[in-house]
C-alpha cells in the first residue's frame, strides 16, 4: 500500500491538519490575554493552592497532585468554547467548510494545536509544583503532566462541543456550571467515591474527571504505572475522542 493511498483512506488529511493547527496557534499566540491565561492560570492556582495549605502539608500533598485532573480540564475548557465560538460566529469554519476540509480535519486540527499548548501547560505547572512548591509524589513526574496533558484534551473537546449550542461566548461560559462544576463536585476531591450516597456515586463514576481525579492520585502513591492508572488514562482519552467526533457532527456546511 502507497503512502498516498494511505492518506486517500484516512477520514482526515494530515496537510490540511497540519495547517489547521498552524493557524489556530497563530490565531492564539497573537491574542495575549489567551496565552497567559492558558499558561498561567493553572500554576497561579497551584501557588494559591499551597499557600491555603501551608500550615497543612499533607493536605497539599494529598490535594496537589489531584487538582492536575481539575484545573486544565477548566482553564482549557474556557479558552476552546470561546476561541471555537468566535470561528463560528465570525462565519471562518462555515468558509472553510466550502473548500475541500473535512470536518475532522478541522476538529484535529484544533486539537492538535491545543494539545501542544496543553504540553506546555503540563509542563510548566508540573515544575512549578515539584520543584519551588515543593509537591512530594512517590511515582514519576512525567505521569502527572500526562494527566494534565489528558485534562486539558478533554477540557478542549467539551469546548468545541458546548461551543456548538451556545449563541455567544457570555452563554459558553455558562455551560461551564452545568458541564463542568458537576464533575468537580463528585470528582473525589472532597469526598472518597465510596463514601458517597449510592446515586452521586454511580454520577460520579460516569463523569471523565473522576478518573482524571483518581489517576493523579495513582500517580502520587505508587513509585511506577499502575493498572489502575493506564485503565483511567485510557477511559479519559476514550473520552476525549467520543466528545471530539460528536464535535465534528456539529460543524454544518
Amino acid at each position: 500500500m502507497s503512502g498516498l493511498g494511505l492518506a486517500e483512506r484516512l477520514p482526515f488529511s494530515p496537510t490540511i491538519t497540519g495547517a489547521t493547527a498552524v493557524r489556530v496557534l497563530q490565531q492564539v499566540s497573537r491574542d495575549k490575554g489567551s496565552t497567559a491565561l492558558l499558561l498561567g492560570i493553572p500554576c497561579m492556582l497551584m501557588v494559591l493552592l499551597k499557600l491555603m495549605f501551608h500550615d497543612s502539608e499533607a493536605t497539599f500533598e494529598r490535594v496537589g497532585p489531584q487538582v492536575f485532573g481539575i484545573f486544565p480540564v477548566i482553564v482549557m475548557y474556557l479558552v476552546a468554547s470561546v476561541s471555537t465560538l468566535r470561528e463560528r460566529t465570525t462565519g471562518t469554519a462555515e468558509r472553510l467548510l466550502t473548500m475541500p476540509v473535512r470536518r475532522l480535519d478541522i476538529v484535529f486540527g484544533y486539537s492538535l494545536a491545543f494539545a501542544f499548548l496543553a504540553l506546555l501547560q503540563a509542563v510548566l505547572s508540573t515544575l512549578l509544583s515539584i520543584g519551588p512548591l515543593g509537591l512530594d509524589i512517590k511515582g514519576p513526574a512525567y505521569l502527572l503532566m500526562v494527566i494534565a496533558m489528558l485534562g486539558a484534551l478533554l477540557g478542549l473537546a467539551l469546548g468545541l462541543l458546548v461551543s456548538a449550542f451556545a449563541r455567544n461566548e457570555f452563554q459558553a461560559v455558562q455551560f461551564l456550571p452545568a458541564g463542568v462544576l458537576p464533575q468537580f463536585l463528585v470528582c473525589g476531591l472532597f469526598v472518597p467515591r465510596d463514601e458517597m450516597h449510592g446515586a452521586l456515586s454511580a454520577v460520579a463514576k460516569a463523569m471523565p474527571m473522576t478518573y482524571a481525579v483518581q489517576a493523579a492520585g495513582e500517580a502520587a502513591t505508587h513509585t511506577g504505572v499502575t493498572g489502575v492508572f493506564v485503565r483511567d488514562a485510557l477511559l479519559i482519552l476514550g473520552c476525549v475522542v467520543l466528545v471530539l467526533v460528536a464535535s465534528a457532527t456539529t460543524l454544518k456546511r
